[in-house]
């Protein structure tokens, strides 16, 4: 199946270069020059959103607010600011990964084709049976299927993000295990730990204690230990 890409810029130059790139690479790519345009144009078939965070109405962090309420597509911000606190600002608004301007061609087909590749291994179907208990873990009230983003939080089903999904999934399957930010961060998403990579484990693990913990400031499923990273409850 052809990815399908998104791209919501309003810099009719930067779109039309990006759009002329992954075409030449066989994406289907659809253009929207604004938020608003973007989420119009965003559908159940979209792989993948490039999303300008400085964009004239409604921002690239409110357009992927507003995504999230309804798709858990990877999103890869494009930013003109380099700073580490506009990059967790992004984080926290549900993106994947950003990539600063000016970019390589390289650098951009590299970070989209690791978020597809992400994506598409734990999202795809499965062969198994997934009413088969052996694909599932269960504790503290929480069901994650082994190979595919569903999870279950009191027998209700929790919307998770593929970043979210991959973090609980690694945790609840060494539930005896302290994991460090390293840890995390080399096992998760696939990338040498830098020095941001601190901050952006911690920002995606506040936004998965916000759907699971029943009070995410004294979190009982996932626990801080402190100086070393996180556990299991």
């Amino acid at each position: 199946m052809q990815n399908h890409i998104l791209i919501i810029e309003d810099d009719k130059d930067i779109r039309e270069g990006i759009r002329i790139l992954l075409e030449g690479e066989g994406f289907t790519v659809t253009e929207a020059e604004n938020g608003m345009d973007g989420l119009n144009k965003l559908t159940s078939d979209i792989s993948l959103v490039i999303l300008d965070i400085m964009m004239p109405g409604i921002s690239g962090l409110k357009t992927c607010e507003e995504i999230r309420k309804t798709s858990y597509v990877p999103i890869l911000f494009l930013t003109a600011k380099s700073r580490e606190s506009d990059k967790l600002v992004g984080f926290m608004a549900g993106g994947d990964d950003y990539l600063v301007k000016p970019f390589s061609h390289t650098e951009l087909f590299a970070r989209i084709k690791a978020l597809l590749r992400r994506c598409q291994v734990y999202d795809r179907p499965s062969q198994m049976d997934i009413s088969d208990p052996e694909n599932w873990l269960e504790s503290h009230q929480i069901r994650i299927h082994k190979s595919r983003n569903i999870v279950f939080h009191h027998d209700l089903e929790m919307k998770l993000t593929e970043i979210e999904y991959r973090l609980l999934l690694l945790l609840m399957s060494y539930p005896t295990k302290t994991f460090s930010l390293p840890n995390l961060y080399e096992s998760v998403w696939k990338e040498p730990f830098l020095s941001i990579s601190s901050n952006t484990v911690m920002v995606h693990m506040r936004n998965l204690r916000k759907k699971i913990e029943d009070d995410p400031q004294q979190p009982q499923i996932i626990k801080t230990v402190w100086g070393k990273g996180y556990r299991l409850g």
